[in-house]
């Protein structure tokens, strides 16, 4: 069957859906369109010639041998459709098919992909069905395999799970199956062409300008902080603004199981994680780079997220020079974070006692940063919590700003404010001994910021 035959091919549809069904028959027979004219490229090109090429000279190579194999097949679609067939076949064969489009859109945080037939967007914090599909599975895991190979990882079924990178630092996470039971399913997080800055989180409503002083005077005063916040918080943004607070001439080591963050600095050091290979050797993970980076001479260490046993490490380390660290962990309040500590200390297989593991969490972190996703899509922080010290056995907190609820409006948004609790904190005076005392009146109780 001609290229011809099957654009025109269309099922019968009944009278009381015929507007639906020839939209989708339409989707469907455009579909097949592309899939064919894809292969016919494939069969065409010469991929040695091709390597060879720019990609300018690549992108015209393709275009022009897709007007071919359009006019031979003699193909009936407009001038908009048949730029759009050349691009979505360039896309096929240069990128990541479906996604490119969805990749190139600056308003999509997240691509979540539930199978080759269900495609989701999330959108200024909500999430939302795209029209976009794929062929079947077999073209999904195309796609999968794509991205998995370009950062030297691999993804099949005996290793059914992979965390990877793509070209642009978007995060990207795929299953399989055995362990996806319907299909291949592929979660993509947005990494930001310009990241979000100071003046962005203060017009956003993210945080106030008093918070923002005193977070300032507290990485310039090299005070050990960890945000904590559930998925999708905002924990790494948070963490990119600050870090974009050390100053230029500090030596900074990151770790991260994903490189995404976006430090501004020129002495940086980015390290990675890396899994097994196909035989169950060379991993790498968080706890030896943690290591490895105490011997590396650093003024700070970021680490991305803790999440197992290297939060002995990193504790060890903050207690033992390498002040003005900061580290991110998933939790969904302050105390929790620290009750999430004890347990990845555990992990380390060293039993210390409980009272010895809080002294190490109590003695190293100073402050803690609970940020939040609300219900209507937005991140804020919620609350700045200082460790003051141990009181017998328990960790003390005390809470030096708050973001309080007070309902949701009509439109779904939630209302409330920000707030000082009115507590001068402790860590006023390492803020004084480093020359960057804050003024008491940002700690003033009486002074709102409505949201």
């Amino acid at each position: 069957m001609s290229l011809r035959e099957q654009f025109f091919q269309q099922p019968d549809a009944s009278v009381q859906d015929q507007s639906a069904s020839r939209s989708k028959m339409a989707k469907r027979a455009y579909q097949e369109l592309k899939k064919n004219v894809h292969q016919a490229v494939i069969d065409r090109v010469e991929l040695e010639k091709l390597q060879r090429l720019s990609n300018e000279q690549i992108h015209h190579e393709l275009a022009q041998l897709v007007e071919r194999i359009i006019e031979e097949d003699n193909v009936p679609i407009n001038e908009l459709e048949r730029k759009q067939l050349v691009r979505d076949v360039r896309d096929e064969m240069l990128g990541f098919g479906p996604l490119e489009l969805l990749l190139a859109d600056p308003t999509v945080s997240d691509i979540l992909v539930n199978t080759h037939k269900h495609v989701y967007v999330e959108r200024r914090g909500k999430l939302e069905l795209t029209d976009v599909t794929f062929y079947d599975d077999a073209h999904l895991m195309k796609v999968i395999e794509k991205i998995v190979s370009r950062v030297g990882r691999r993804i099949d079924e005996s290793n059914p799970m992979v965390d990877a990178r793509l070209p642009d630092g978007s995060r990207m996470n795929a299953i399989i199956p055995p362990s996806a039971i319907d299909g291949p399913l592929l979660s993509i997080r947005r990494f930001a062409v310009n990241p979000l800055s100071t003046k962005d989180l203060i017009e956003n409503q993210s945080m106030t300008p008093p918070m923002l002083q005193v977070l300032e005077a507290m990485s310039a005063a090299k005070m050990n902080v960890l945000i904590s916040g559930g998925t999708g918080s905002g924990k790494t943004t948070l963490l990119n603004v600050l870090s974009g607070f050390i100053p230029s001439d500090e030596r900074i080591v990151t770790i991260e199981d994903a490189a995404e963050l976006q430090l501004r600095q020129m002495h940086v050091l980015r390290l990675e994680t890396r899994p097994p290979n196909i035989e169950g050797r060379g991993e790498i993970t968080q706890r030896s780079l943690v290591r490895n980076a105490l011997r590396m001479r650093p003024d700070r260490i970021i680490l991305g997220e803790v999440r197992g046993a290297e939060a002995l490490d990193m504790l060890q380390a903050m207690n033992t020079g390498h002040e003005g660290s900061l580290a991110t962990v998933h939790a969904n309040t302050p105390r929790d974070a620290i009750t999430r500590l004890e347990n990845m200390i555990g992990m380390a297989g060293l039993n210390l006692p409980q009272k010895s593991a809080r002294h190490q969490i109590s003695s190293a972190i100073s402050v803690i940063i609970q940020v939040s996703r609300l219900t209507d899509g937005r991140r804020k922080v919620t609350s700045i919590q200082e460790i003051t010290g141990m009181e017998g056995d328990i960790i003390n907190l005390q809470e030096i700003f708050a973001f309080k609820r007070a309902g949701v409006d009509r439109d779904g948004k939630v209302c409330g404010h920000f707030c000082a609790t009115g507590v001068r904190p402790k860590f006023s005076e390492r803020l004084q001994a480093f020359g960057v005392a804050v003024p008491d009146t940002l700690y003033d109780p009486s002074k709102h910021y409505p949201v």
